[in-house]
Formats: C-alpha cells, structure tokens, sequence
C-alpha cells in the first residue's frame, strides 16, 4: 500500500494532507524519515507521525522445520496431520508454505507469513536450486544424467523442464539439484527414465541448508543471512 493512503486511512486526513506531512519530514518508516508518499510500504513497517506510531509493522516469520514423513504440507486437513500441527499454536496465524513436499517426502520445509519474500525463494524464473537426497527402486542408468540436463517433457504441463544436476552417490542413491518445483517433480523425472523414487529428502534452497541438529519434527528461526539470502 502506498504510504499516503496509510496515512489518510490511519491517520483520518485527506491524501493532500498525508503528502504534505510526507514532503515536511514528519513521517518515518521502520525509524527512517520518508519524503515519498508513493512508497510502497508493507504491513511488516513500523509508520509514524511525529514520533506517534500509526501502523505497528507486524513481526515477519521465517521458520525451518524438519519435515517428518506422513505430514501434508498444508495449513489445515481433515483426515492427515499438517506442518503445522508442529509450530507453536501462537506462531501458527498467517504461516504459509514456501516450496511444498508431498506426504512422504521429507527434509527442509520453510515456513513464513511474509508473501513477497516466500516468491523469492519458490518462483521458478528466480532459478533457487533446490538440492534432494534421492533412493531409487533400481540402479540409476548412466543415461539418466544427460537425460535430466536437457530436461524431461511433461506432457500435462506442456512444457520441458530446465536441465537438472544429478550427482551419484551409490548405485541407488544420489544427490539432484532442480530449479523449479512441480507437482511431483522429482518422482516424474525418475519415471520418465524407466525407475522410481522409493524415498526423497529436500536438503537445501538455495543458501538455506537443513539444520543437522534438528530432528524429525523440529524447527528453528531463520537466520538473518538465511533471510537475506533470498532475492527481493
């Protein structure tokens, strides 16, 4: 919302007015004097007028948690458990999911109530790399290396995905890096090349690794650089 309007619908004065008190330097945001009234100011920035607070930004949240098996990565459901049911009920209100995981799926799970930061780590034209630990039910071809780095035709989308990094651990293990992140992605790869995902576990986003010292379950704060990390 554009601080002018924040100004006359919290404030009750004309936009003339609340451009007039911008352009005199009466008014702060986040502490910082403003002299532009068409900026864009978010509902996480503290306004104020003469050091009176007209909008108290609300607290920005960014969690990691571990994400176990058999929990949908929703907000709410009335047959399975969900992510959220893990977090503290007073931090719950306004958390939404950036990057979600299947059911089974497992590993780094980023939970925020900050819309424009969570595009930043998920939109696909951003190109995030997303990093798994992938088990296969048989041997990992030697083709399917090349076969993910020119990308893998999805006929219901229309569209081949962009070219993929697969690193072998073992003959049924590996590590693969992605840049988007599509309904089932990862298993429809692996089938695409004649195998299937038996087990898959998200590992990082980007900068943002997996804390090792969180179990299954768990979930701490985001760092201010694992934040920061993230394009804006």
């Amino acid at each position: 919302m554009k601080l002018s309007r924040i100004l006359s619908n919290q404030n009750g004065v004309s936009r003339k007015h609340a451009n007039a008190l911008v352009a005199a330097g009466r008014v702060t945001v986040n502490g910082n004097v403003c002299r532009e009234g068409s900026m864009d100011v978010d509902r996480f920035a503290t306004v104020a007028v003469d050091n009176n607070i007209i909008q108290q930004g609300t607290e920005a949240l960014y969690l990691m948690l571990h994400k176990p098996a058999g929990y949908l990565s929703a907000t709410e459901d009335k047959v399975h458990p969900t992510v959220l049911d893990l977090i503290a009920p007073d931090l719950r209100a306004g958390l939404h999911i950036a990057g979600r995981l299947d059911r089974a799926t497992t590993g780094l799970l980023i939970l925020t109530n900050h819309g424009t930061w969570s595009r930043g780590l998920t939109e696909p034209r951003v190109r995030i790399p997303k990093v798994y630990r992938v088990t296969t039910a048989h041997p990992i071809s030697p083709e399917t290396a090349a076969r993910f780095a020119e990308g893998i035709w999805f006929e219901y989308e229309q569209l081949t995905t962009s070219p993929a990094h697969i690193e072998p651990i073992d003959a049924t293990n590996a590590r693969l890096t992605i840049y988007e992140g599509r309904y089932h992605q990862v298993k429809r790869m692996f089938h695409a090349v004649g195998n299937r995902v038996v087990s898959l576990h998200r590992e990082r986003m980007g900068a943002i690794a997996l804390d090792q010292t969180l179990d299954p379950g768990q979930y701490r704060t985001l760092t201010a650089q694992e934040t920061q990390s993230v394009p804006g």
